[in-house]
């Protein structure tokens, strides 16, 4: 696993994020991780906690599987790839994965839920460290993925400009689909 550089800090929560207990919405409707308008997606669901960390479920589908009956190991990545992603809500601040490291414990088979347990572990300018835990079938159950992440915040341009046309178009006609175009988002690079 990563370990977090030397003068790294623990950044304050930002007052404008998620409240304890609320949940964190998905940043695109159509996400193949968090959004609930892909139909064979992972539908990723968090949960703000008390300080910079969150809750995250996700149940396994035969969408989902690699090996018969088991996740894909690629698939559990992207589940914390967005579970880590969805921290930045805490800081409110838009930002890409830079560095994703996932260790597989334990087999994940179809029909399962893991529960996932994420947290921020310092920030160094603009780079945000986190770490997650999966456990399955329970909050108490066994931990079957553990992973840690570096996230780089980057301006709201950088999604825009990267964005296709039609995309764009759609948003501006029905703009639930895009959760993270938010003018109050703070970039402090």
């Amino acid at each position: 696993m990563s370990t977090i550089p030397a003068g790294a800090v623990i950044p304050d929560r930002h007052p404008e994020s998620p409240k304890s207990g609320e949940r964190i919405p998905s940043h695109f409707g159509h996400c193949f991780g968090c959004g609930v308008l892909h139909p064979t997606g992972l539908h990723l669901v968090a949960h703000a906690g008390e300080g910079l960390n969150l809750t995250a479920e996700f149940t396994v589908t035969e969408n989902h599987q690699g090996a018969p009956g088991l996740a894909h190991g690629g698939l559990l990545s992207l589940a914390f790839d967005e579970a880590h992603g969805k921290l930045m809500w805490l800081l409110r601040s838009p930002a890409v994965t830079a560095h994703l490291e996932t260790d597989f414990l334990l087999p994940v088979p179809i029909g399962s839920v893991l529960y996932i347990r994420a947290h921020i572990t310092g920030q160094l300018g603009r780079k945000v460290y986190t770490y997650a835990e999966g456990n399955l079938n329970s909050a108490d159950g066994p931990i079957a993925v553990k992973s840690t992440s570096m996230f780089v915040i980057v301006p709201m341009k950088h999604f825009l400009d990267n964005a296709p046309k039609e995309y764009l178009e759609a948003i501006k006609a029905s703009p639930g689909l895009l959760a993270f175009v938010d003018p109050t988002f703070e970039i402090n690079p």
